[in-house]
């Protein structure tokens, strides 16, 4: 699995329809309309993210490691 930085990871999601409901410390947390799911994306610089908690986070969003951009 490629490397992901978290703010990649967030314009991702925005683009899949995602939308930031709120930040909370370094935490911005998205949300979609009709979805139950919160996705805290844990944003510490421009290090990338842990892969497992790449496909977790992934996974909440139904999204595959194919879409990554």
């Amino acid at each position: 699995m490629r490397q992901v930085s978290s703010k990649q990871l967030a314009a991702m999601l925005e683009r899949r329809g995602w939308r930031l409901l709120r930040t909370k410390g370094n935490h911005p947390i998205y949300g979609m309309l009709g979805r139950v799911e919160r996705i805290s994306v844990p944003v510490h610089g421009n290090q990338p993210l842990e892969i497992g908690i790449l496909r977790h986070l992934l996974n909440i969003a139904w999204l595959n490691e194919s879409e990554l951009d």
